[in-house]
This record gives C-alpha cells, sequence and structure tokens, in this order.
C-alpha cells in the first residue's frame, strides 16, 4: 500500500494510491488507515512530503562499503545525528544551496516512518512501530560538515531532506536495492543487507534513549558513492519496492 500527502488547490489530504487515483483517507495513517471512498486523480495532484516528522534522526557510516570509501571505522554502535522538521521538502521541491555553500553532496538512503509513539521499545518488537518506508536524501553541505566538526549545518539546512514519493507499507527493509542517479546517471547501487545496524536494532537503539513521534523518520545511512551536486542538476534517489524521489538544485 502506498500512502500519500498531496494537495488539490488549497486543501491538503492524506490519501491511497491507486494506479492513476488516490483514495482519501477520512484521517491521518497515524490514526488507522480508512478510506472515505472518495477518489481524487493523480493529475490533479501535487504530492507533498508523506510525512510531517516532529525530527528525522539520521544514521552515519551504517554501511560497510560507506565505511570503507570515507576511511573510517565501522561504529560499534549506530553514529546517530538530528535533521529538523524545517529541512524537510517534497517530491520535485527545490534543494536549495544555502549561501557559503561550496560543496553540496547527495546520499541516497531508504527512509523509515514510524507510525506510533515509541519509547524503550525491545529489538523484537520494533517492527510493530513502522509504518512503512521512503526514499530518502541526506543532502549534506560536505564543506561545512568538514569546518564546524559537527553537523548541525552541514545537514539540517533548509531543504536539506527530502523525502517522498509516498510511504510504502508492504516492504522488507532487510533486502531493499538503494541507488541514487545525478542527471541519470547511477552513482550509487547498493542493498540494505550492507547495513551495519539494521531498522530493529536501529528503531531498538534510538528509543532506548529518544521518543519517537507518529511521523518521525529515521534515515537508515548512505552507500558508497557520495558524490557533489551542482546547481541546475536532477538527483533521483530510488529505493526498490518504493519508487523514485526527483529533485533539483537551486
Amino acid at each position: 500500500m502506498k500512502i500519500v500527502r498531496y494537495r488539490i488547490g488549497r486543501k491538503t489530504s492524506y490519501g491511497i494510491l491507486k494506479d492513476n487515483r488516490i483514495e482519501r483517507l477520512a484521517s491521518t495513517p497515524y490514526r488507522g488507515i480508512k478510506g472515505t471512498g472518495k477518489f481524487d486523480k493523480l493529475t490533479d495532484a501535487r504530492l507533498l512530503a508523506p510525512c510531517l516528522p516532529s525530527k528525522v534522526i539520521a544514521i552515519g557510516l551504517n554501511y560497510y562499503k560507506h565505511a570503507q570509501e570515507v576511511k573510517q571505522e565501522v561504529p560499534k554502535e549506530p553514529l546517530t545525528f538530528f535533521k529538523p522538521s524545517t529541512s524537510v521538502i517534497g517530491p520535485e521541491d527545490k534543494i536549495v544551496r544555502p549561501p557559503g555553500c561550496q560543496q553540496l553532496d547527495y546520499e541516497a538512503e531508504l527512509g523509515v516512518v514510524i507510525g506510533k509513539t515509541a519509547t524503550r521499545v525491545s529489538k523484537a518488537d520494533a517492527m510493530q512501530y513502522v509504518l512503512g518506508y521512503t526514499c530518502f536524501n541526506d543532502v549534506t553541505a560536505r564543506d561545512w560538515q568538514r569546518i564546524d566538526k559537527q553537523w548541525t549545518r552541514a545537514k539540517g539546512s533548509d531543504t536539506f531532506s527530502p523525502i517522498g514519493p509516498w510511504i510504502e507499507t508492504q516492504l522488507d527493509p532487510g533486502n531493499v536495492l538503494v541507488e541514487s542517479y545525478l542527471n541519470g546517471v547511477r552513482k550509487q547501487s547498493s542493498s540494505t543487507n550492507d547495513l551495519v545496524f539494521d531498522v530493529p536494532t536501529l528503531i531498538a537503539f534510538i528509543t532506548n534513549s529518544i521518543t519517537l513521534l507518529p511521523g518521525d523518520v529515521i534515515a537508515t545511512g548512505t552507500p558508497a558513492g557520495i558524490a557533489p551536486m551542482q546547481t541546475g542538476d536532477v538527483i533521483e534517489i530510488k529505493c526498490g519496492g518504493i519508487g523514485t524521489l526527483k529533485n533539483t538544485i537551486a
């Protein structure tokens, strides 16, 4: 099932994508997925970020080959950092290079969307708290990351968290092909079976100290192949079983 958040005119709704039609939901998907029987045409809708997270918790160095690429040791525990809600944009929205940023990189990732409040969740119970999965781009000002030594500005600037195009509820997160394409050229390609820490482990680790709320997103890390984007470039993040998240650099 593909859950979308979309706008027609001034009205914003959640819905279930069915071919070229969207069945409107009675409420948010966090209150139960209940269709209204009323449909909108996909061609009439503007797809938005499929969730409105209070926070994104992203994971660094979570692919073995990416750790090798940047010549760093694989972490013994998940390396976490925040991306604020103000960094979130949706499909086809512009990624804006901030003034002074010299190197703007893409990072293709599988995003995990939380479906209900999660505090001190066990690894065994972790998947009960997942609504579904989406494509995520952990946009990074690489030069600021090197200069600042911590990642708030480099990872959390406005437009640095593209999410979409929808939430797929039926997916095995342990074997998802994650790819990036820059101007149509494939740059990253790896399966989540190369993750250092899998999704249940991440949920248990994070919720041991941080409460996750409905709509929050865990960005699970990026494969090897990161590189810069230039103004006018088109970046596509593709996750097998989900779809394609497409944005342009402004």
